[in-house]
């Protein structure tokens, strides 16, 4: 029989870094009208969730806090991002909730599918669900007026971004001075009155590399960009290059280039200490752009969150 070894506890900031990682919960920030609450911590647990839009982004660890939420979108199947997939939507059974819907990349849904069936047999009974596939350009309506719409980023893996965008209809600028009764009279006659406005909400783009997702309108236009920034040491470029994630010089380049009104930085890793991440990033872009970034583990600028899990997200 091998000895037992005991591990002597860790003395100094050592052994409050662990106490306070048992204790850490999400956070809560706010965008003008946009509430984020999430956790990312590179190779751990990222989740991020709009509970007013009814979307989380990627699950994590499946925390109580996003179990109301009734649409996930899944970026990816790293483990960090997916782990607790399962555990969600039995979780939605069991406090009463609709089925929960996912929406993964196609290449997913049969995987996921496996992993729900797998699950079944262990429990007793598969969890009802709704997976739904989605390819770049492919879009799914999350309530009347709002949509969840695909794009593809750059990770190495079957991988998408989402852009959450409110769809709205407008009246033409040449019939507003027009009564009721003659906007009725101009539709009797086929006359199109309305045009389609999109104003793109939130742009998440997942674990990624730079690349042609940049360019894409949505993005650029979105309210709120949600980033990776994973690493910051000057000597970690070319491990981000073969992860296919982002290096704080790319994030600087990036940014610096749109005119979103806010970004949001997640999936940092623990080797980065937050101050160290704030000051890198400041040294390389204006004032002006810095300003327009959060960090989303920045407590200093975070609310704690509390669970809520008996009340479904109302559309």
């Amino acid at each position: 029989m091998q000895p037992i070894t005991r591990l002597e506890p860790q003395s100094g900031s050592q052994q409050i870094d662990k106490a306070s990682h048992v204790n850490e919960r999400l956070v809560e920030h706010h965008f003008d009208d946009i509430r984020i609450i999430g956790y990312s911590v590179a190779g751990e647990e990222t989740v991020i969730a709009a509970p007013e839009l009814n979307v989380c982004f990627d699950i994590g660890k499946a925390p109580a806090e996003v179990l109301p939420v009734d649409h996930v979108l899944l970026s990816h199947g790293h483990m960090d991002h997916s782990a607790g997939i399962a555990y969600y939507l039995s979780q939605r059974n069991f406090i009463g909730n609709s089925p929960g819907t996912v929406l993964t990349p196609t290449r997913l849904v049969d995987p996921l599918k496996s992993l729900l069936h797998v699950w079944g047999q262990i429990e007793g009974h598969v969890t009802p669900a709704k997976i739904v596939g989605m390819l770049p350009g492919d879009e799914y309506q999350i309530r009347r007026g709002l949509v969840a719409r695909a794009f593809r980023n750059n990770h190495g893996v079957p991988s998408l971004g989402f852009v959450i965008v409110d769809v709205r209809r407008k009246l033409k600028p040449e019939f507003i001075d027009k009564s009721g009764p003659e906007l009725v009279a101009l539709k009797k006659q086929g006359i199109e009155i309305e045009y389609t406005l999109e104003v793109p909400l939130i742009a998440y783009c997942g674990d990624t590399a730079d690349g042609d997702w940049v360019q894409y309108d949505m993005v650029r236009q979105a309210k709120l960009l949600i980033l990776e920034c994973t690493f910051f040491e000057a000597d970690h470029v070319k491990r981000a290059r073969a992860g296919y994630h982002m290096h704080v010089k790319d994030v600087a380049k990036i940014i610096e280039r749109l005119d979103n009104p806010h970004f949001l930085l997640s999936h940092v890793t623990r080797r980065t200490a937050m101050r160290h991440a704030k000051r890198a990033l400041a040294k390389l872009v204006t004032a002006e752009t810095y300003d327009r970034v959060t960090f989303l583990m920045d407590r200093r600028k975070a609310r704690r969150v509390e669970a809520n899990v008996d009340a479904p997200v109302q559309d």
